[in-house]
């Protein structure tokens, strides 16, 4: 069975990141319970293996697991192909930065991702992977797309 993993996550909390301000009209707002899911410390692990599709995701980020199952959309929300198109922008602008590390922060972007944008790796991997780009955008005050991240 042939394996592609996809590891996220952040080693280092930034909370001073979180804590800039933005005068433009299209603030993000980050709700208390949102908040809260930031400024967790305990690790999380979201795992997703699917033996049908031979792909795996696997986040390790403080707080992303609560705010996936709290916050986020749920599953079903949003169409596979619209995920996949938003995955393809943010997965090559998250890219781009990871090999611009004089730019970009190296502690939030880490390492590039294996992401082929000619696989269907099925709903659940495009869902939680557009979902941490989402959570990462809004907790690290970042912009991947020419779109504000929402919930």
């Amino acid at each position: 069975m042939k394996k592609i993993y996809l590891v996220l996550g952040t080693l280092g909390l930034f909370s001073a990141l979180i804590a800039g301000s933005c005068s433009s009209s299209k603030e993000t707002v980050i709700s208390d319970k949102e908040k809260a899911a930031f400024h967790q410390k305990e690790a999380d692990t979201v795992k997703i293996a699917n033996d049908a599709t031979e792909y795996e995701i696997i986040i390790i980020e403080p707080g992303f697991n609560f705010w996936l199952e709290s916050i986020a959309r749920p599953r079903n929300y949003y169409s596979q192909e619209f995920l996949e198109s938003r995955n393809q922008i943010f997965v090559t602008n998250y890219n781009q930065r990871v090999m611009q590390p004089m730019r970009y922060d190296p502690n939030l972007y880490e390492q590039q991702i294996n992401y082929d944008f000619h696989t269907d790796y099925g709903y659940e991997v495009n869902y939680k992977l557009y979902n941490y780009f989402i959570y990462f955008q809004r907790k690290y005050n970042q912009r991947l797309g020419p779109f504000v991240p929402r919930i």
